[in-house]
């Protein structure tokens, strides 16, 4: 019996229109496991050890509004923006302090497949149109959108993710601190029937990646492997489906590309030798989380979204992911939170430029402090985006901590030449030295000794522009001392 999937049946057209619904209704679902996820977190600092003291939590419990509400945020044409945050974007929702959004997220590297993770989805089909008329999403970049500009394409490429939003949140206001905490994140399923079940991911080993001067025989390649993840709970895992090496493109403008250079050209496989032998055997643990999360910046009208900075953004550390929670410094009002860059698995550093680009669903529980409630609080000097899990306090380094008011007028620019690791450890250093004496009372060198055997220092990337470090502290460490 035809559901939607064969094109001879004398009734496909109402088969597929029934198949579409069904799988719009399954991302809807995600309402009834965030409302059950959130149930659990109705009291602000309960349990163990946070950054919300009782005292915050309790001054922050009563500005809540008497009852919840739960939004539901697609990803369409009409609802992202591609490639930069802007202080000057029209939010998509407005919300109050502990309300509960679901948010679509869109890769931007769906159109190395588009049979497989475009095709079919009515919201990444919108995103994605592009024919010789017009485009879905004209802008892709923070660049120039003027024809007699720009060579690549509208906004050239500089910012490349996908983000879904903005998100207004009521009464925030600079030197407020925005909680998020990621209470769902699972991959979004193909559209396409013939992958039903199923949900795909890129990941492009391109020119931007760490590796691409340093290749054997010197000879300069950029390959692309896309990757299966099973979404209804079978694996744990994404295989490797088949890599390619990129060849030009010309896009449906009749601009040629003959490097991975402008997000979303169109990729035609009949010019492509794709190889359906690769990493055989080969499990790779996924572990979804959200590459780029992050507030609008004050410092210009639009941002990049490639170099990570003090309101979040492009930060690549996967453990952003369920169960974690994310505080973010607003720098203007309304906070205009955004969501994007969704990743299936990735690993420290992100050597190669990309992790598994795959589309997820999120689903966040957004909690405003207000600025005359932080004094004597560990979130009181919070200016820069840190990360809480259950077991785990995480700072994050990067080599320019603000780089739009560091590097000035042509900082987005300037910050892709100046980037390094010495620096993004020398940012982390501080921020976690800051932390441990304000938060827990240390000493300089009380702060400097434990660093040294207590705290691990990792790469978060090396990939963004802006490169990242994360130091990691265990929670338990403080489990004897008083609060």
């Amino acid at each position: 019996m035809c559901k939607g999937d064969d094109a001879s049946c004398p009734h496909f057209e109402l088969h597929h229109k029934k198949l579409k619904q069904d799988l719009n209704a399954e991302r809807r679902g995600f309402l009834k496991s965030g409302l059950f996820a959130a149930s659990g977190l109705a009291a602000l600092g309960a349990g163990g050890i946070s950054l919300v003291t009782p005292a915050l939590a309790q001054a922050t419990i009563s500005k809540l509004p008497a009852q919840r509400a739960y939004h539901y945020l697609p990803a369409n044409a009409e609802t992202v923006h591609w490639g930069y945050f802007s202080k000057s974007l029209k939010p998509r929702i407005e919300v109050s302090s502990g309300d509960i959004v679901t948010i679509e997220a869109l890769t931007h590297h769906a159109s190395d497949d588009l049979e497989r993770m475009i095709d079919g989805d009515e919201g990444a089909e919108s995103v994605y149109l592009w024919t010789k008329e017009k485009k879905g999403v004209d802008r892709r970049g923070a660049g120039p959108t003027d024809p007699a500009k720009y060579k690549k394409g509208s906004g050239e490429g500089q910012g490349v993710h996908i983000m879904t939003g903005p998100v207004y949140v009521r009464n925030a206001e600079p030197g407020d601190i925005l909680e998020v905490r990621i209470l769902d994140c699972v991959p979004r399923p193909s559209g396409n029937p013939k992958f039903s079940g199923k949900s795909y991911g890129s990941n492009a080993a391109a020119n931007w990646g760490f590796h691409y001067n340093d290749l054997l025989g010197g000879t300069k390649r950029e390959v692309v492997t896309i990757y299966e993840v099973d979404i209804a709970g079978g694996k744990s895992w994404a295989e490797a489906v088949y890599n390619f090496q990129w060849v030009p493109q010309t896009d449906p403008f009749g601009v040629r590309h003959d490097t991975i250079d402008y997000p979303g050209v169109p990729v035609d496989h009949s010019l492509t030798n794709r190889n359906f032998d690769v990493l055989k055997g080969v499990r790779l643990p996924i572990r979804p989380h959200f590459g780029t999360i992050g507030l609008a910046p004050k410092e210009a009208d639009f941002v990049d979204t490639i170099p990570p900075s003090y309101t979040g953004g492009n930060i690549d550390n996967w453990r952003i992911g369920k169960g974690a929670t994310m505080y973010y410094p607003v720098s203007v009002d309304g906070a205009l939170l955004s969501v994007g860059d969704p990743h299936a698995s990735q690993g420290d550093s992100e050597l190669c430029g990309t992790a598994i680009e795959c589309s997820l669903t999120g689903t966040f529980q957004l909690i405003l402090h207000k600025k005359a409630d932080l004094a004597g609080t560990p979130l009181q000097e919070l200016n820069y985006p840190m990360l809480e899990t259950q077991t785990d306090w995480l700072v994050h380094g990067f080599s320019y901590a603000n780089y739009l008011e560091e590097l000035g007028p042509s900082a987005q620019s300037d910050i892709y030449s100046k980037s390094s690791v010495d620096r993004a450890l020398r940012d982390a250093f501080r921020k976690m030295r800051h932390f441990l004496m304000t938060t827990k009372g240390l000493t300089e060198d009380e702060a400097i000794s434990l660093m040294s055997i207590g705290v691990d220092f990792g790469i978060t990337q090396v990939v963004d522009g802006n490169w990242g470090v994360h130091a990691v502290v265990k929670k338990d460490i403080f489990s004897a001392r008083a609060a």
